[in-house]
């Protein structure tokens, strides 16, 4: 139904309705992550919404052990952060697989009489989750069907036939593998009575910077607010990660990053600090004690896991709440440092966790030594950017006239008011402007002062005794 007057021929009464009035900012995300790292399978280059630890294990399967990586030096490391972030409190997150060139899928072979060829069998997605597969093939007795079963982990698919051919038709139906050209499909298959391994597969996990760089890229156009690279440290990391924090910002889509440092090593940590002073990263140490779920022991892992169970925690809070004394759920630190050390980094801008009250978030903080110091400051900003653009957006396009520029600013009066009044700001400025020269020209000039609101990080108690 057209809500504009109409061509005005029969005598009658027509009405325009002008809605500007009721246009209001919409909801606003504060709390997906965006995350890109190695693993065991899954879409490589493509971009997957994840809730839960579980739908983590589902698409990207589970990770290695990090005392025997199946690739030596470079243990999987997406769903390990997933694990570690989904812990941190994280609901929302997109997650992207990266690899050094294509992965491998582990394969089998069905051989045929007199040890001839049959087919392959191959896993349905590259990585070495497909080394998990494990295959029998055996017959109850002469001229019985032959039975192929096929199991991973606590999955298990079953698959008869009198001969190779009709086996492999059969095995169409798997989910778990594809079959490739079958020769001799007459003859009967050999038997493999004791449950052998798939082989050949392969994650190719030693990324590049150039590869990390690509992932995020996938990133740059969703509704990111979190970024993390998985296992990466900040002196691998750095470069891309600020390239794309500055592209994104530039594009509208502001974000921070949180990365861990290269080592706990109190040198290793001022080295990475020296290299960072940006309002949109978030530099962590030390690192974290966790139960590898490869192989049920205790590890050490590195900063990098620490930073992805703070950026759990932050996506649980609305942009002006602090994460200084928040309490983190880790089992124990690595490399936990002394006070003077504490002091050392502290002053050097580094987001530290200590042992207090558990184990507790020191004080968040930005690398950046000037006005974005703190974290919540940062996001009270991007969340008034990301406020303001999406509540004056729809009068793009409309009158510029003195009625649209006072719709405008009551718009924008709404929402900043709101932020007020959840105590986000302290107050603000606005005025909503146009001369004749910017109307003519479409310029419709908003003019805004924030104050935003800082947490409290000391408290100062004087005591005069008498």
């Amino acid at each position: 139904m057209s809500e504009a007057i109409a061509e005005m021929i029969l005598p009658s009464t027509y009405i325009e309705v002008r809605a500007e009035g009721l246009i209001a900012v919409g909801s606003i995300a504060t709390g997906n992550l965006g995350i890109v790292g190695t693993a065991a399978r899954g879409p490589v280059g493509q971009v997957v919404a994840l809730g839960s630890p579980a739908d983590a294990l589902d698409v990207f399967g589970a990770y290695d052990a990090l005392a025997a990586p199946r690739l030596a030096g470079n243990p999987l490391s997406l769903v390990r952060t997933l694990e570690q972030a989904f812990a941190g409190g994280a609901s929302n997150v997109y997650a992207v697989r990266i690899a050094n060139g294509a992965p491998v899928a582990a394969h089998a072979e069905v051989r045929t009489a007199g040890d001839a060829a049959g087919f392959t069998m191959t896993a349905r997605e590259a990585g070495t989750w497909g080394l998990g597969l494990r295959f029998t093939l055996t017959q109850a007795a002469v001229a019985e069907p032959w039975t192929l079963t096929l199991t991973v982990g606590a999955v298990k698919e079953v698959f008869t036939g009198a001969t190779t051919q009709a086996l492999a038709t059969a095995l169409a139906a798997s989910t778990l593998v594809t079959v490739g050209t079958v020769e001799n499909g007459g003859a009967a298959p050999v038997a493999v009575a004791t449950a052998t391994a798939f082989t050949g597969g392969s994650d190719a996990a030693n990324v590049s910077a150039a590869d990390l760089a690509a992932g995020l890229a996938l990133l740059a156009d969703l509704p990111v607010n979190i970024v993390l690279v998985a296992g990466f440290g900040a002196d691998q990391a750095g470069a891309a990660v600020a390239a794309h924090l500055e592209a994104t910002e530039n594009e509208g889509r502001e974000r921070i990053a949180l990365l861990g440092a290269r080592s706990t090593a109190v040198s290793d940590v001022e080295a990475d600090i020296g290299s960072l002073n940006d309002d949109r990263i978030v530099l962590v140490a030390p690192g974290l004690k966790a139960t590898d779920a490869a192989d049920g022991r205790s590890v050490d892992l590195p900063p990098s896991y620490l930073a992805a169970v703070v950026a759990g925690k932050l996506a649980t809070l609305a942009p002006h709440i602090s994460l200084t004394n928040k309490t983190l759920p880790i089992a124990g630190l690595v490399g936990a440092y002394n006070t003077t050390n504490y002091k050392r980094l502290l002053q050097a801008r580094v987001l530290l966790v200590r042992q207090k009250f558990g184990y507790q978030v020191v004080k968040g903080i930005t690398t950046e030594n000037a006005a974005f110091t703190q974290i919540s400051v940062r996001r009270i900003v991007d969340y008034a950017k990301a406020g303001v653009r999406l509540g004056a957006d729809p009068y793009i396009g409309r009158l510029n006239n003195a009625r649209i520029r006072a719709a405008l600013k009551a718009t924008l009066d709404g929402f900043l008011s709101q932020m007020v009044v959840d105590e986000m700001l302290v107050s603000y400025d606005l005025d909503v402007s146009a001369t004749r020269a910017q109307e003519i020209r479409g310029i419709c000039a908003v003019t805004m002062t924030l104050m935003p609101t800082f947490s409290i990080d000391y408290i100062r108690v004087t005591m005069n005794l008498q």
